[in-house]
């Protein structure tokens, strides 16, 4: 059967799936995995197209000491796995820059022009493309296709991606990308087979996890997100910063004389309800924590969503529906709730039963505003858009047999 692989490699784990392609061209997953602790305590887990365990080892740290060591590892365990052939490989790069507003072929080229957007997303960027020029170096004849999450945004008018400073900086990169655009683009395509009354109107999707942002959607497009130039923009995050204000940047260097690096540090790494809290970056412990600092940092990342709604809502004109997605926005009843109760003056009431069951619909009957929960599939939309590539690439190579 013919496959795609998809990679997804964040600073110390690498995500991986299979998606078996079949006779009408449709994707079936077979197989989903990751390696975490890259480096330090490394664990290959994976499922089968059944969610049962197909392997749980462990290794030692110099055995996966970094992500082409990982890359290594899973791509050899898979071949010796799954009777698959492997006609694409799908990888989540966060940042496209001005260049790419959609998938794109990875050659050496294209791999030397997304190098210049680490500065711009250094949690991210470097990761993504390890696995990428792992396997150009390894396997150069398959195809490799990067899916970016500022690409669902470049279609925001003018006004939403520019910066109030002088134009020429626009021109040369210096905008409001928006990420988590991979998200977005499967919840908007979601919402038209599970809330097809819905899809077309005005839609906030708030994917809060470990990276934290708000989209305002208008007949499934993107039209404004919290998320700018960078990663660092909007809500508070695990442990980056959110919205701050830049002359705290430049008072930190001028005045407390910290370096461009520590500075950098401070805010993609020591922020954020970690930073807040002084406990953690994860939601879950920060619940079950007792502390008035676990207690504030939550306050103050539902604090934040409410305010964002508000913009977004203005920037919609009006609210049809609220879709929590992602990590924090799937699995937290109790942060939904929080979150709710800040959206009551846009007409949301909470169902508290479906909100505990993570329903679909959890608001109440007498809502104006359409509270819904809506699990996201980042991996499934790169899977699908390297499919649509490599068959493009297909036809228009058979075209020019002929």
């Amino acid at each position: 059967m013919d496959a795609i692989l998809v990679l997804n490699a964040g600073s110390s784990s690498l995500k991986f799936q299979v998606f078996g392609i079949s006779g009408t061209g449709d994707l079936q997953r077979l197989v989903k995995g990751q390696i975490d602790g890259v480096g330090t305590s490394p664990r290959l887990r994976a499922t089968g197209p059944d969610e049962k365990p197909l392997l749980d080892r462990n290794y030692l740290p110099d055995d996966v000491s970094d992500l082409k060591a990982a890359t290594r590892v899973a791509g050899d365990w898979l071949r010796e796995t799954t009777d698959v052939n492997l006609v694409a490989v799908g990888h989540r790069v966060v940042h496209g820059g001005p260049d790419y507003a959609r998938p794109v072929r990875v050659d050496k080229a294209v791999l030397k022009r997304l190098e210049r957007y680490v500065p711009l997303a250094p949690l991210h960027q470097p990761n993504n493309l390890a696995p990428i020029r792992t396997l150009l170096e390894r396997r150069p004849e398959l195809p490799q296709v990067a899916c970016f999450d500022t690409a669902f945004h470049r279609g925001q008018s003018a006004v939403a991606d520019h910066y109030a400073i002088p134009e020429r900086f626009y021109a040369q990169g210096v905008r409001r990308y928006g990420f988590h655009g991979l998200s977005y683009e499967y919840v908007a395509e979601r919402l038209r087979t599970v809330a097809p009354d819905l899809a077309g109107g005005r839609v906030i999707v708030a994917h809060l996890g470990s990276g934290a942002s708000m989209c305002a959607l208008s007949d499934g497009r993107s039209i404004e997100s919290t998320l700018g130039f960078t990663a660092l923009d909007g809500l508070p995050m695990g442990t980056r910063c959110g919205q701050i204000d830049p002359g705290v940047v430049l008072y930190l260097i001028a005045e407390k004389r910290m370096t461009v690096e520590t500075v950098q540090d401070l805010l993609y790494r020591q922020s954020g309800l970690k930073g807040l809290s002084g406990i953690s970056n994860d939601v879950r412990e920060l619940q079950e924590n007792t502390d008035p600092r676990a207690r504030f940092a939550i306050d103050y990342f539902v604090y934040r969503v409410g305010l964002y709604a508000g913009t977004l809502a203005a920037a919609l004109g009006g609210l049809d529906a609220f879709v929590f997605t992602a990590g924090i926005g799937e699995n937290s009843a109790l942060v939904r709730a929080r979150i709710a109760e800040k959206l009551a003056w846009l007409g949301a009431t909470l169902d508290p039963a479906a909100n505990m069951a993570r329903k679909l619909l959890i608001s109440s009957k007498e809502s104006r505003l359409a509270l819904l929960v809506v699990p996201t599939d980042e991996e499934l939309m790169i899977a699908l858009h390297t499919l649509e590539l490599v068959k493009g690439d297909k036809k228009h190579n058979t075209a020019g047999q002929r």
